[in-house]
């Protein structure tokens, strides 16, 4: 038996409404939704305000300054999430990248202060970042239930696809009617949207099992082994739970008292789920933090070869559809459209991977799937550099977005399920440091590559990268029979 520290009758309405239904759990995703409009707008603004104000390269500058503290102090942005709970470092985010935004909207509209201030923003964005991608991937194991994760998981993926379309018709139009102080400011204002959102959304507190080294607030003391875990219920909007941690002469955590509500075990049909290693011995610091979290991705039979897998598919999936889709678009005659359409086709597939995860909430045999899906993905990426038609280049494009958006959404759905809550900030802000960190990487070796030896050898080289990363998620035993909570 485990007991709950709220009413048991609404816990368990919480528990058996889908996420879909769930109100908690639309508040976040309406949050997130303005909060990803709000990016997409920026990033118009931004490049429409620095190709104005100075020469391409000053501009490329720019757009490229947030990366560098991103990718540096993402790793640290994970520990930060961890410490002091998703939702308070989301609410601290968005409120800074607000103010941030606001003020370089009212100092363009006032001033022509130069490309300064447009540095300086993108940095102000790259370093919230590094805490907020983290922040933001911990975020669903405490509003919602681990079976409905991976429902979660592709209603996020149908509000990124939703923010990419309509942010930057929004983007073009702030700026026709106000130019790029116009733009910042529906920016600012659409970020600002998400903050009362996450104010009122309700955060689950952590099992008492899953005592983190560092962690202070939204933290349960642990039990020993052979106590009996402990759950929490969804707190009040207002605050996030902060219990008092016990002193540190205290060794066990006493028996549940008899007026204390209690909810029954899983049953015995659930899935049973991947041994995880035990939690590291309680460290002193941010960075025995962060060790701690590495040595747990390390140890852990389903997230060590998840994170490779993720790492190969990336990087052979960000070179041929980012800059060796430019190239090949250019050498076929196809022109700026004919990219639009192919852009299109891999972008319905992968919508359509999210929606059907979204309604499904689970698929059978996941770790399988993902592989199998990888596999499948890498040799439509070789296909695309290889076919001389448009018509047939959508169509290889969508397919391409159906099977790399289904390994995709696969494996964020196997880490989102398979970490432990108490660390998945740190496991969210490695995957994040591999996708936006080592992948964009390729590019420019993708560039060089294609200069040198043509399109279609590229093109099936990196895809042999990618279709390492279905490899490894088929050659690891743990991840391979990996499945997604009932």
């Amino acid at each position: 038996m485990s007991t709950v520290t709220g009413p048991p009758a609404a816990l368990g309405t919480a528990a058996a409404r889908p996420a879909h239904r769930d109100p908690n759990v639309l508040r976040w995703l309406g949050a997130y939704s303005c909060s990803m409009l709000g990016d997409s707008v920026y990033y118009i603004a931004l490049s429409w305000a620095a190709v104005q104000t100075g020469t391409p390269a000053q501009a490329g500058l720019v757009m490229s300054a947030g990366a560098l503290p991103r990718a540096v102090l993402m790793l640290g942005g994970g520990v930060v999430a961890d410490r002091l709970g998703p939702r308070r470092v989301v609410i601290g985010s968005d409120a800074v990248r607000c103010a941030a935004v606001a003020a370089v909207a009212a100092l363009l509209y006032l001033t022509s202060p130069g490309l300064w201030p447009l540095a300086l923003l993108a940095l102000v964005f790259g370093t919230v970042d590094a805490v907020f991608m983290p922040a933001v991937g911990a975020l669903p194991a405490r509003i919602t239930g681990t079976d409905q994760l991976a429902r979660v998981q592709g209603m996020r993926g149908l509000c990124i696809r939703l923010a990419s379309v309509v942010g930057a018709p929004l983007g073009g139009l702030g700026v026709a009617l106000g130019g790029a102080p116009a733009a910042f400011a529906l920016s600012g204002l659409l970020i600002a949207g998400s903050v009362p959102l996450l104010v009122s959304v309700r955060i689950r507190a952590l099992p008492a099992d899953d005592t983190t080294p560092g962690r202070n607030a939204e933290q349960i003391p642990g039990p020993r082994r052979g106590a009996p875990p402990r759950t929490a219920s969804a707190s009040s909007p207002a605050e996030e739970p902060r219990p008092a941690l016990p002193a540190a002469s205290e060794s066990v955590v006493s028996e549940p008292a008899a007026s204390e509500p209690t909810v029954s075990a899983p049953a015995a049909s659930e899935p049973l789920e991947t041994p995880a290693p035990a939690p590291a011995p309680r460290s002193s610091g941010a960075w025995g933090d962060l060790l701690a979290g590495l040595r747990y991705i390390r140890r852990h039979p389903v997230l060590a070869p998840l994170m490779a897998a993720i790492a190969l598919g990336d990087i052979g999936f960000v070179g041929p559809l980012n800059v060796g889709l430019t190239l090949l678009a250019d050498r076929r005659g196809w022109g700026a459209s004919g990219m639009g359409w192919v852009l299109a086709g891999f972008g319905v597939g992968a919508g359509a991977v999210s929606l059907l995860l979204a309604v499904r909430g689970r698929l059978p045999r996941a770790g399988l799937v993902a592989g199998c899906a990888c596999l499948a993905g890498s040799v439509a990426i070789g296909a695309l550099g290889l076919v001389p038609y448009l018509v047939a280049a959508v169509g290889v494009a969508l397919l391409v977005g159906l099977l790399a958006g289904l390994s995709g959404a696969l494996c964020g759905a196997l880490l989102q399920t398979r970490s432990d809550p108490a660390y998945l900030g740190r496991v969210t802000a490695v995957a994040s440091l591999v996708s936006l960190g080592l992948a964009p990487l390729s590019m420019p070796f993708t560039a060089a590559a294609i200069g040198a030896w043509g399109l279609g050898p590229v093109f099936v080289a990196s895809a042999a990268v990618c279709g390492l990363g279905g490899v490894v998620c088929l050659g690891a035993p743990g991840l391979r029979r990996a499945e997604l909570p009932r």
